[in-house]
């Protein structure tokens, strides 16, 4: 028992801890984390003082202070000295946006997850490499730079996605996921700033948090960077690099326009700003605007994936890069990956240097657009955004909705939905939900799905 009663002190948090076999920051941590999931803590709430909390529960402050730092290291906490230690406003954007093996059958709207049309074609190319001499080689680790041919296919798939460049300047990863890891361990230091959209893809915030690189919103104009808040990032926060997603921006599916991205080429040449575009949905669209690369290929990553547009399974990706930071890039990719898969490497080179890819991306193209009808049809008369070949909309929620608030309630109907809280950096988070179109298991179930959150919509 606590020497100290606190049933009638107003603390906003009152754990139990069970004193088991792991040690009780540990758990203290667990606690923590468990009830900012619930919900039971939401986003800026102000914690107990750590001598006040450690006198409720009868330990030592520096078990509790243990706890605490654990959490800010995962993005669940944010302090201030003389201001306190609150629940940080994008804490549940730091916890995983994959499906829980635990949960229960949801009609999934959150994830993003491709179609897996393609999956009897890229069976049948894989068939037959298995099936030629010398097969054994692909299941070595192989090499980390592909071969000159594995390039070329590489960079006239690309040249596809409205970016032409060159077999030498392309290097592989294991998905775009890695590829920001990468890039950001190798190409920038703790402490470094890289400017973003207000709301951004939660993969660059958990490997910027993870490796100590501070995130910074960039003032936006018509849902997209703008050039004069882009020059304020620069000049005031000291950006040094810019993260964007021109084409189907995650989360609200934006397309950046024809005149913003050669103003921020502009601006990233003069301020000496290195640029990662991550393109991994850009071949959704039949004729891709250019790339942002296209304007300033010595201060651009450009990051392309197939994973988003061929098949889900072939977790690579292509990054093409300037001279300057192509032998440090290839050193951190070499460090976190050692070596990628020579056999999804193969795999995917004979499906790019074939005809069947652009079929696969046409077939891709029509079931993103069946979906959408369905989304526009059932949701008619509220505001979703985003275009028809995207996997994924911007649903702006009605007057009195919160995106935290939608989300638990449509967890509730058996629908899961990500609220824009989940993809905040540094800003309030605006009334809005990610719709993931593409994730259910067919048309069926995204009507379900789709039903159920109009029924919410319209209380």
């Amino acid at each position: 028992m606590p020497v100290n009663s606190f049933d009638d002190y107003p603390m906003s948090w009152k754990p139990t801890l069970t004193r088991g076999p792991r040690p009780l920051y540990q758990e203290l941590a667990e606690l923590l984390e468990a009830d900012i999931q619930a919900g039971v803590l939401l986003p800026g709430t102000r914690l107990p003082p750590q001598r006040e909390l450690a006198d409720f529960l009868d330990i030592n402050v520096s078990t509790v202070s243990r706890a605490f730092r654990l959490c800010t290291q995962k993005g669940l906490l944010s302090g201030t000295v003389g201001s306190g230690t609150y629940v940080a406003y994008d804490a549940l954007a730091s916890l995983s946006l994959l499906p829980h093996p635990d949960k229960p059958a949801l009609v999934e709207l959150g994830s993003l997850f491709p179609d897996d049309a393609s999956y009897r074609e890229v069976s049948q190319i894989l068939r037959e490499v298995a099936a030629e001499e010398g097969v054994s080689r692909l299941f070595g680790y192989g090499s980390m730079e592909a071969t000159l041919w594995q390039r070329e296919a590489a960079a006239k798939f690309i040249e596809k996605a409205g970016y032409h460049t060159t077999a030498d300047r392309i290097l592989t990863s294991n998905g775009g996921q890695n590829a920001i890891a990468a890039i950001l361990a190798g190409l920038f230091s703790p402490g470094d700033r890289i400017g973003t959209d207000p709301l951004t893809y939660p993969g660059i915030k958990s490997a910027a948090r993870m490796l100590g690189v501070k995130l910074v919103p960039v003032r936006q104009e018509g849902g997209e960077i703008s050039p004069e808040g882009l020059l304020f990032a620069c000049r005031h926060d000291r950006i040094k690099g810019l993260y964007l997603m021109p084409d189907f921006q995650n989360p609200t599916a934006h397309t950046m326009s024809l005149e913003n991205r050669r103003a921020i080429a502009r601006i990233a040449k003069e301020q000496d700003l290195l640029v990662i575009e991550d393109s991994i949905h850009t071949l959704l669209y039949q004729n891709p605007p250019p790339a942002v690369a296209s304007f300033a290929p010595d201060q651009t990553i450009y990051i392309a994936s197939l994973s988003k547009t061929i098949s889900p399974g072939l977790r690579l990706s292509y990054l093409v890069t300037p001279d300057r930071c192509r032998a440090t890039l290839e050193d951190a990719l070499y460090n976190i990956n050692l070596t990628v898969s020579p056999l999804l490497l193969e795999l995917a080179s004979r499906i790019m240097a074939s005809d069947k890819a652009m079929m696969l991306l046409a077939t891709h193209r029509a079931l993103a657009k069946e979906r959408n009808a369905v989304a526009d049809e059932l949701l008619k008369g509220f505001d979703l955004q985003g275009p028809k070949e995207s996997l994924f909309r911007w649903l702006v929620l009605p007057p009195g909705w919160t995106g935290q608030r939608f989300e638990h309630t449509a967890l509730l109907s058996g629908i899961q939905v990500y609220g824009s809280h989940r993809f905040a950096v540094g800003c309030e988070p605006p009334a809005a939900v990610r719709l993931a179109v593409s994730s259910p298991v067919d048309n069926r179930q995204l009507r379900e799905g789709l039903l159920r959150l109009r029924a919410l919509l319209e209380t």
